[in-house]
This record gives structure tokens, sequence and C-alpha cells, in this order.
């Protein structure tokens, strides 16, 4: 009898396996000591996992509602972290007020993509796939990644994949901020 094929793409179970390996670093967010470090190998994790050019988290800032870019990975990193984006405005804007992922294949035909802002950072992508960050049902803030890097575009399993790990993250940020 041959042997039985993997059902499971091995670039997919390799994936996997990154994502498993980077939500347990994301728990460490938790812990006392907690830092920016650890956020920034989260988006690195996220990057690397989704094939992306980059990726950054973006976190609410309660008394405006808008966007504190906090940690960033990739192409335009040094100029995006610290920017802020008002509610509303742009991807991550639209996601943060409608607490819907998102997937963008052709950021320039969308028009909620927020052309001037990122001109701004010295990057403007061609994709973007974003989800909400959740913490008891109320949005604290936006992870995204860039331009897929052997793809035109992200997919279905993407967005999935980014959920879960978005969910991991959510969680360990919300536990820190508690702390």
């Amino acid at each position: 009898m041959p042997p039985q094929q993997d059902p499971v793409e091995p670039s997919f179970r390799d994936a996997v396996r990154d994502l498993l390996a980077a939500l347990e670093a994301a728990g460490h967010l938790a812990l006392p000591g907690f830092s920016r470090d650890l956020l920034e190998s989260v988006v690195e994790a996220a990057a690397r996992i989704f094939g992306a050019a980059a990726a950054s988290i973006a976190l609410v800032d309660e008394p405006s509602g808008g966007l504190h870019i906090v940690v960033a990975y990739g192409a335009g990193r040094e100029t995006v972290v610290g920017m802020h984006l008002p509610r509303g405005q742009g991807i991550a804007g639209y996601v943060a007020m409608t607490g819907e992922p998102l997937a963008v294949s052709d950021v320039e035909r969308d028009p909620r993509f927020a052309q001037q802002f990122a001109q701004g950072t010295g990057y403007v992508p061609r994709s973007i796939l974003a989800t909400p960050l959740l913490a008891h049902e109320r949005i604290i803030g936006v992870m995204e990644v860039l331009d897929k890097i052997e793809a035109p575009s992200f997919g279905l399993r993407d967005m999935e994949l980014l959920a879960l790990f978005a969910g991991q993250a959510s969680l360990a940020i919300d536990q820190a901020r508690q702390m």
C-alpha cells in the first residue's frame, strides 16, 4: 500500500508552525516586563508568516479614537512608528471603526485607502490585509500585513490566520495593559 500523502500543503503547514511559535511568544507579552521589543517580535513574526513586506500594530488612542502606530516591521518602519491616523481614515481606520477584517488587493483603487498618509511614511503598499484587535468585545487596535511578496494579494486563508494571530495578540496586549 503506497504511503498516504499529507493533504496539507507544506507551505501552509510551515506557516501554521510559525504561527504557533509566534503565538507562544505573544503569550509572553502578558508577563511582567512587557516591552515594545516583544510587540516588535509579534509584527515581525506576522510579516514572516504571511510572506509580507511589512506589518504593523496600531492601538486605539482612547481620547481621540484614532490609531497610534506603536510597532512596525519591514518597509517604512522607521517613519510609520509613532504616527497617528484619525478615526475612520485609511484601511486601518476603517477596520478600527467597523470591527471587520479587510483584505484589499489594489489599494490605489480603494476609496478607503489613505494615499497621502502612506506617501508620508515613504512606503505605499499595493495590497493590505487588516484585522481588528479586540478585547472584551471592544476594538483596541488594528494589525496589518502589507504586500504579500510571492502573490499579488492576500487570500481567505491569510485572513483566517491573521484573525487567529490577532486574537492572541489582543489578549496579550489587554493583559499587559491591566498590569
